[in-house]
């Protein structure tokens, strides 16, 4: 696979700045730029397959989100959110010295775009929303929320990857190698025991997650995504208990009236490592 570059932006919240890390494939001088923001939990390296399959036509490059990966933790975690990732994306654009970027986000990253691609202006070309839209389903919500705020640490890094396949079964891989390269990517060893690459802070968007709030969040989330103007996919795991089939239909019918693609066997959400799912993001990219 094809080493990427890896750099820094330096990003300001109400607790002072912080910095992002961030890894890219392809020619730098590239002004065809994909944006890749990976899920609540998760890091950059999990687009390495596909950005390294789209390395011939773009510029990919995937952040790690604050408080994840190798990125800075916020010294205030109530400030973890959607309003400071979407402030530290748009500091990332400038960096990147383009005027427009495609975005593909998986889960939490596709919120994140849909929070830029929903504003006047906005500096994004196609939208792909990986297994997400503006209605989520609550117990979906709740089970996410109960293992991120306690993360376990583990023996050895074969107890770490059972672990994550126990948790993260709708992901669909299919060899141990795939769940070992997921694994490995988003643990690190603390000198005793392997740790997960986020700080527990970034349960509080979860936090006492209720009906009422859910429906509110919705309400505001379908908002941005009626102002999406560009074109827009949504890919839904076809098992997803998150994202529901109801609610992807509707983001057909409204708003950029995305187009959808369901992968069968797979639940929340489709990581790419696949060449079948790659190809559906490099289709829709690609397009005329």
């Amino acid at each position: 696979m094809t080493t990427p570059r890896t750099d820094a932006v330096r990003c300001l919240s109400r607790s002072g700045f912080h910095t992002m890390r961030y890894a890219e494939w392809g020619a730098a001088d590239n002004p065809r730029v994909l944006l890749c923001v990976h899920g609540l939990t998760r890091v950059g390296d999990d687009f390495a397959h596909l950005a390294a399959d789209l390395s011939d036509q773009y510029r990919v490059v995937c952040p790690d989100v604050v408080g994840r990966g190798r990125s800075d933790w916020l010294a205030d975690p109530n400030l973890y959110g959607l309003p400071q990732y979407a402030f530290d994306m748009t500091t990332l654009i400038a960096r990147l010295n383009v005027e427009r970027v495609d975005l593909l986000g998986t889960s939490m990253g596709g919120l994140i775009g849909l929070s830029l691609a929903g504003q006047p202006n906005a500096p994004i070309g196609r939208l792909i929303l990986n297994d997400i839209g503006p209605r989520m389903e609550l117990d979906a919500l709740v089970r996410i929320g109960e293992y991120v705020a306690k993360p376990p640490s583990f023996a050895d890094l074969d107890e770490a990857t059972q672990y994550v396949r126990s948790i993260s079964l709708g992901f669909g891989l299919r060899t141990e190698q795939q769940w070992r390269q997921l694994t490995e990517t988003a643990t690190r060893f603390d000198g005793s025991r392997w740790v997960f690459r986020y700080d527990p802070g970034i349960a509080q968007t979860l936090k006492g997650t209720t009906a009422e709030a859910n429906a509110a969040a919705g309400a505001k989330l379908w908002e941005l995504y009626d102002a999406v103007r560009g074109p827009a996919l949504v890919v839904r795991g076809a098992e997803s208990d998150l994202l529901s089939r109801a609610t992807a239909v509707e983001m057909t019918q409204r708003g950029p009236r995305a187009q959808l693609t369901e992968i069968p066997g797979v639940g929340h959400a489709p990581m790419f490592f696949d060449p079948d799912q790659i190809a559906i993001v490099r289709r829709f990219l690609l397009s005329t």
